[in-house]
């Protein structure tokens, strides 16, 4: 049987369905990878074939892309439950974890969130889920305080921190501004909340903290944002602004500095999970896994190019300096 693999870019679908030719064969189950930035598809395969489960041979691996479009969720799920895929996974992805879990509570979901599973209602407990959906937590909420104090670290003089913010991402939105003041209020430091939800409103956001001469700039850990990533290095770098970012994918694009959960790791647990699954474990048995890898990525060109000279003792801690 020819490879089957859908791609929904944009909320919409382009699909293929090549036809074998001869006998019919039994139709393989079917695991959906549903993602707000296409980054890390290729460790979630690795983490189904560490299980014996290899796209194209007996399994089929459908993608979606919503690129932002975090309202087409309902329908996108509602549409999989319809069909009765095999397994929906979210990894990286809370706004689509939470939709799948209101969609479905029979159809196996494997996510992974920045928040407290429990208190999303994802799960009963991390040890033992209870229901349909298991996954990993990837701290990136946690990382809020530390992120922010290796900015300071790295830019010691700036003082007023313009705080960038999804509102379509309304749980890690409200995880921003409950932990942000605090954090910056130990630090010394003033905030300013900006939001953004487009493209477009990215540029407005960037107007606005040069208008209000912001020193420094820090992105929350939003899928979106991350698929917007060249976009941030080229204006932060036009309008000379020190940003800090939740993933090491916004450096490698020109980004400043990286402090969060390494995600490649994440896509390959729950891409074991989904391979697990479908050979018959059950996600209420499976505990939730804690990320326990973390990633501090510090781009020296970005550095140089924006006058920073970068204190050694950061360049020790980091994972990797890139120039």
């Amino acid at each position: 049987m020819k490879r089957r693999e859908f791609i929904t870019l944009l909320g919409g679908a382009a699909a293929t369905w090549p036809r074998g030719a001869g006998a019919q064969q039994p139709a393989m189950p079917v695991v959906v990878l549903v993602e707000a930035a296409t980054l890390n598809r290729a460790a979630f395969l690795k983490g189904l074939n560490e299980t014996g489960t290899i796209e194209s041979q007996n399994v089929t691996v459908e993608y979606h892309w919503l690129e932002g479009q975090y309202d087409r969720l309902p329908s996108l799920m509602a549409d999989l439950v319809r069909r009765r895929v095999a397994v929906i996974a979210t990894p990286g992805f809370t706004a689509g974890s939470q939709a799948a879990k209101a969609a479905t509570t029979t159809i196996p979901i494997v996510f992974g969130v920045a928040e407290d599973p429990v208190k999303l209602g994802l799960v009963a407990s991390l040890a033992r889920p209870g229901g349909n959906a298991t996954g990993i937590n990837v701290f990136n909420a946690e990382m809020t305080g530390k992120r922010l104090g290796l900015l300071h670290d790295l830019v010691p003089k700036a003082v007023r921190i313009a705080v960038l913010v999804n509102p379509a991402s309304a749980q890690i939105t409200e995880t921003m501004l409950r932990d942000i003041p605090e954090a910056a209020r130990a630090l010394g430091l003033q905030t300013q909340i900006l939001n953004a939800s487009t493209s477009r409103e990215i540029e407005a956001a960037f107007v606005t903290l040069v208008r209000d001469r912001a020193d420094a700039l820090f992105v929350a850990p939003d899928a979106f944002f991350a698929s917007r990533r060249v976009q941030f290095a080229i204006l932060a770098s036009h309008h000379r602004i020190p940003a800090t970012y939740s993933r090491r994918e916004y450096v490698e694009a020109g980004g400043l500095v990286s402090y969060g959960a390494d995600l490649v790791d994440m896509y390959r647990q729950a891409g074991v999970y989904a391979g697990q699954i479908l050979k018959g474990a059950k996600p209420a048995d499976l505990p939730v896994l804690q990320s326990t890898k973390f990633e501090f990525v510090i781009n020296q060109q970005t550095a140089r190019a924006l006058g920073i000279e970068v204190p050694n003792a950061l360049l020790l801690v980091a994972d990797e300096a890139i120039e």
